[in-house]
């Protein structure tokens, strides 16, 4: 992280912060959390007291996220591919490059690619007491499977 002195902007000493691409690695999304293979590409995770963190994230077609929750949110933007995305209970969305999607505190929900399409997202959401995500069960085959509009 570069920061950058002299700003007429600054607030009580504070400085634009730069982070340089390709400064942060590439990381891979671990098997815990999701199922195939994922890229994450860290975009920021901002000190306190702001709490956003945002990620780019790649996934390989058939590739997905586990069930999870966020005690504040999620907002997904589709950057690239058609994907999937699924609130439990209801039915299966298609997704794709343009699209963005809101998911309420709490709502628990996945998202990935399609079957035989990958799929690549910013996902932002903030933390609250620290917490940004809750994981839980890994999306079986059968729901991952089930047509698009069918819970």
């Amino acid at each position: 992280m570069r920061r950058l002195a002299g700003n007429s902007n600054a607030i009580g000493g504070n400085v634009m912060k730069i982070m340089r691409s390709g400064s942060v690695p590439t990381r891979r999304g671990p098997a815990d959390y999701f199922t195939g293979t994922v890229w994450q590409d860290p975009i920021i995770e901002a000190p306190a007291p702001a709490r956003i963190r945002a990620v780019r994230v790649s996934f390989e077609p058939g590739a997905r996220t586990a069930w999870h929750t966020h005690p504040l949110g999620q907002t997904l933007h589709v950057v690239s591919g058609v994907g999937r995305y699924q609130s439990w209970g209801g039915p299966v969305h298609e997704i794709r490059a343009g699209d963005t999607i809101w998911i309420d505190p709490g709502e628990k929900h996945w998202h990935g690619a399609g079957p035989g399409t990958g799929m690549v997202h910013i996902a932002m959401q903030e933390g609250l007491d620290g917490v940004h995500v809750v994981w839980l069960e890994k999306v079986s085959e059968e729901q991952f499977a089930a047509p698009v509009g069918a819970a």
